[in-house]
């Protein structure tokens, strides 16, 4: 029989060849050219509009509005006020809705360990869609003047579907295992979407309102949607960047896991639960934005190592970077109309899922 501590070198010996280079931290390489692809897509974005701005003043008028900086961008006061009201709201909630999109897509793909998981997994996309449903054709916004009551109808749908979903997986006290909570999330998943179909079926002539949103969207009045979002967006990026050390060791097996003092299914739960969150409210404020939670972690995974202390953090700066670019060619391809970004990102991840599902079958 082998001995205890025996068993726990073994354990760290696969937990070291699983990581591989995933011991070593993040590099400054990888880190720099993340950092790199959100500024470059911030500058991008706001530069970009009916209105032409040059990416120079573009770029003089950010820094102009760091500490210690002062330097003339030379914008009229009408450019100004496009560059900090309209666009600069926009880029900013599309680099927030990306990165938690992005972050949660590499946390549950790493908790189920499976590079075809979503944050849509549990139902998420059913509720928020089934919540926004609700809210728009009650006519709620009519009712409530002083705010937008869809994101929030669609963030109380999608929680309410993670929970229902953790709920049925849940026996006699003991959380159940994660084919248990995907197939509870299936099922939690059809059912708020036959409630939704069938509402939309009894209120046809809110379909085309339903369907804007369901496609997804970026559009903003101002700062609000970006302060509505800002509190969540903190808590899950700190959440999951805490976390990837976990999911490191849950990458080699529960059995090695609880072998090194953890618990895998209490973990599972707390790193779904922050993901959910993400996810759920990046959804609230966007609508059902597809494939980013899928394509960008893959990528990341495939470019920079299987770590998740890469995997996590690379998601969310180049989900950040990839919807703002998504949303900057959403805006222009068909200009002055703007096509829902979420047909955008459909059409660069479709042939991207089915590379990995190919990939995935091969293998």
């Amino acid at each position: 029989m082998m001995s205890s501590s025996t068993g726990a070198g073994v354990t760290g010996d696969r937990l070291a060849g699983s990581t591989g280079s995933g011991r070593s931290r993040l590099g400054g390489r990888w880190l720099s050219a993340g950092i790199a692809s959100v500024l470059i897509a911030a500058v991008i974005g706001v530069a970009t509009g009916p209105v032409p701005i040059p990416i120079w003043q573009v770029v003089l008028e950010l820094l102009d509005r760091l500490p210690l900086i002062d330097v003339d961008s030379s914008l009229s006061p009408a450019d100004r006020a496009i560059v900090w009201d309209l666009r600069a709201p926009r880029v900013v909630l599309g680099l927030l809705v990306g990165a938690l999109l992005a972050g949660s897509g590499a946390a549950y793909q790493g908790v189920f360990r499976n590079p075809l998981a979503d944050p849509y997994l549990l139902g998420i996309a059913a509720g928020a869609g089934l919540g926004a449903t609700i809210a728009i054709v009650a006519r709620l916004r009519d009712a409530v003047g002083f705010m937008d009551p869809v994101p929030l109808a669609a963030f109380l749908g999608a929680l309410l579907a993670v929970a229902a979903a953790g709920t049925l997986s849940t026996r006699r006290g003991s959380t159940g295992s994660s084919a248990t909570l995907i197939l509870a999330g299936v099922a939690v998943a059809n059912f708020f979407t036959a409630i939704q179909t069938f509402i939309q079926q009894q209120n046809s002539e809110t379909l085309q309102q339903v369907f804007a949103w369901i496609l997804g969207r970026l559009s903003t009045a101002g700062w609000g949607e970006v302060r509505l979002l800002a509190p969540y967006a903190v808590i899950c990026v700190v959440g999951l960047l805490l976390s990837v050390g976990a999911l490191d060791v849950l990458a080699v097996g529960e059995e090695e896991a609880t072998t090194l003092g953890l618990k895998p299914r209490t973990i599972r739960r707390l790193i779904l639960l922050v993901a959910s969150l993400g996810a759920a409210a990046a959804v609230a404020v966007s609508g059902l934005i597809g494939f980013v939670g899928l394509v960008v972690p893959h990528a990341v995974r495939m470019l920079a190592g299987s770590s998740h202390r890469r995997v996590v953090p690379l998601s969310l700066l180049f989900g950040a970077s990839f919807l703002a670019l998504a949303d900057v060619v959403a805006r222009t391809v068909r200009a002055p109309a703007e096509l829902p970004i979420g047909v955008i990102t459909a059409f660069i991840g479709a042939p991207f899922f089915l590379l990995i599902l190919r990939r995935q079958t091969l293998s």
